[in-house]
């Protein structure tokens, strides 16, 4: 191993420390950091600046670059503390979780000992700001994978391109390779960015490259300078640099075009002008505060802190705790205190400081490689979803057909011919969820055409989780693909069930209102009456289902996300009851099943009925909605 060290500055403690905080803040709903997910990106610049120093330090010292010996400190320094919270996150999940959580986060494990969880994250179906699928609770694992990423590449370009210049202008290559990484990383983001699919730019490898390539350029500018008392232009430029920090914490939002056209590129210049003041002037204001002892103790768990506290924030609810706003964040953070502490004096500092894992590299690099596959193999068994009570023997209430068993061919004018009644559950994920999960008949024909993502209020502008959000491609002409599924299906009952986007704020008459408002309403209501009209044009019996109360996501402070408030729900219920009087259809109160009491409910007879707290489970529909239901719809279709 190279004996090449960097000089330690507590400043640069000082910057995780606030990095880290941002993070933390920003996952505990304090509204006065919309953009404390930027911290990340502080990170970023921090963990390229400082790679690249070590490299050209070593390359300096020692006239070359062991590979192995970088590696065999990134392993020391990261996978302990993966490792323990991965472990930890499956047992505990396996508890938590409902069952059909279980195979995604499978996978989600899997991903992120491969240290490939933002490429996992980016197609996960769970837009980190929008919310709109399940968040892991390894969702944070993403940066860390790209980091990883970073670590095993960038060695192998700085080899490269130290070899490219042969020591004549070592410096300017690398900083050219630098300049140019960034700003087609910059250019992919630009290119990349669509309104409807954030995660595609914020998870990507190659669309965040640009904020760990600006430390990169940093470090090969500023490594070889020596430590002056006063530098007033970097001084000047590192107070714009907190300046803007302070700006863009205080107002991003994570789905903001301008920070993914050039945006991040600006944050990873302002975090940088900061570093470079603290590294220069190691006596100046900047490296001063950054040095407070604090924020150096701060920093120095810092990983630890990024580690645990996302699958802590998600174990610590509202709901189990029966807190909310600043008692729920003060005992979130004192449990990641405590458990990051812990966590860095008894396996983290330990590990990486060790002798014999430095002197032994080969026996190092063999626990290091059955850890991990130890870790594997946990994720993979402890996930295995217990075994699924068998479906309950469901009696339709049928008439004497051809056998004493069946029941008979609907008769109604322009019905194309089939043996069993016809059954289509339309409307959005919910749905389908519903139709999907339905126990296997032998006396109905079912098909789910719910379409996740997509309700039938089609104003573009929407607030979801707080945030604007897009209407998904194809939303908006959802009627057609109505009318294509009932001319395919020609079913005799056709079962409709909204019960999400009709709730969310959209913008009517340059404003956001909801359902409840008279305005609103009185938009709202044009859409189910189509909606009933086009799904019994050709003589199907139409049911509209009530849409149970949801508790979809908590808010960061403990509360409830407005479209998942009751006072909603029952605007919305109204709102249907009515139009389905108009028009003739019949409402089954889905509400009062799966909402006991009338209020939400994870379980009904000890029966898990909502995976997250909006879609329904396999066992909660066949045991607990399929008896209630499917008697019900069968004598509709063959009444």
């Amino acid at each position: 191993m190279s004996g090449a060290r960097l000089p330690y500055q507590p400043a640069l403690d000082g910057v995780r420390a606030c990095a880290v905080l941002a993070v933390l803040l920003f996952h505990g709903g304090v509204a006065a950091l919309p953009g404390g997910f930027l911290g990340v990106d502080a990170f970023f610049v921090l963990s390229g600046f400082l790679i690249t120093s070590l490299l050209l330090v070593e390359r300096s010292a020692t006239g070359r670059t062991d590979l192995v010996a970088f590696w065999g400190r990134r392993a020391r320094r990261l996978l302990p503390a993966l490792l323990l919270v991965l472990a930890t996150v499956a047992v505990v999940s396996r508890w938590l979780l409902p069952p059909t959580e279980l195979p995604a986060l499978r996978l989600d494990s899997l991903a992120s000992v491969a240290y490939l969880a933002n490429w996992r994250m980016m197609f996960r179906d769970g837009d980190y700001f929008a919310a709109t699928g399940a968040l892991s609770p390894l969702q944070h694992t993403w940066s860390l994978g790209i980091e990883e990423q970073f670590y095993l590449l960038w060695p192998l370009v700085f080899i490269l391109a130290v070899a490219v210049a042969r020591g004549r202008r070592t410096r300017l290559v690398l900083l050219g390779v630098c300049l140019f990484g960034a700003i087609a990383s910059g250019l992919a983001s630009f290119l990349l960015f669509a309104p409807s699919d954030v995660d595609r730019v914020y998870y990507g490898t190659d669309t965040r490259a640009v904020t760990l390539l600006v430390g990169c350029g940093l470090a090969v500018l500023l490594t070889g300078r020596r430590a002056s008392g006063r530098h007033p232009v970097l001084g000047s430029l590192a107070v714009l640099g907190v300046a803007v920090t302070g700006l863009f914490w205080a107002t991003a939002g994570g789905g903001d075009p301008w920070l993914y056209r050039f945006g991040l590129t600006l944050v990873a210049l302002a975090t940088a002008a900061v570093i470079a003041h603290a590294v220069v002037s190691p006596r100046s204001p900047t490296a001063r505060v950054l040095g407070f002892l604090p924020l150096v103790v701060v920093g120095r768990i810092s990983y630890g802190l990024y580690l645990w506290h996302w699958p802590l924030f998600g174990w610590l609810t509202s709901s189990r705790t029966g807190l909310s706003g600043s008692a729920l964040l003060g005992v979130r953070l004192a449990a990641v205190f405590l458990v990051a502490t812990a966590s860095y004096l008894l396996v983290e500092r330990p590990l990486r400081t060790a002798r014999w894992t430095r002197r032994r590299p080969r026996l190092g690099g063999a626990v290091a490689a059955t850890a991990v596959l130890a870790t594997a193999v946990l994720a993979v068994v402890v996930t295995v979803p217990p075994p699924a009570r068998p479906s309950p023997v469901i009696a339709l209430d049928t008439r004497p057909g051809p056998s004493a068993s069946a029941t008979p061919p609907v008769q109604r004018p322009g019905r194309t011919p089939g043996a069993l009644p016809r059954i289509a559950f339309m409307g959005d994920s919910v749905s389908w969820s519903l139709g999907t999960y339905l126990p296997k008949q032998s006396q109905l024909e079912v098909t789910a055409r719910g379409v996740p993502g997509c309700g039938i209020a089609r104003l573009p502008e929407v607030r979801y989780v707080g945030s604007p959000h897009p209407n998904y491609p194809g939303c908006a002409t959802w009627d057609q693909r109505w009318k294509r599924n009932i001319a395919a299906d020609d079913p005799d009952v056709a079962v409709i069930l909204l019960d999400r986007w009709e709730l969310m704020d959209r913008k009517l008459s340059g404003r956001y209102q909801h359902v409840g408002e008279p305005e609103f309403d009185a938009y709202l209501l044009r859409e189910p009456n189509l909606a009933i009209d086009i799904v019994g044009v050709r003589g199907a019996r139409v049911v509209v289902l009530t849409a149970p109360y949801t508790r979809r996501a908590e808010r960061p402070d403990g509360g409830l996300w407005p479209e998942d408030e009751p006072t909603r729900v029952d605007a919305w219920n109204r709102l249907l009851r009515s139009t389905a009087a108009r028009r003739g259809a019949t409402v089954l109160d889905l509400q009062a099943v799966v909402c006991p009491g009338g209020a939400f409910a994870w379980d009904v007879s000890g029966v898990r009925v909502r995976s997250d707290g909006l879609h329904f489970t396999p066992e909660g529909v066949q045991q607990v909605i399929a008896p209630w239901l499917l008697p019900q719809v069968a004598r509709l279709a063959t009444s």
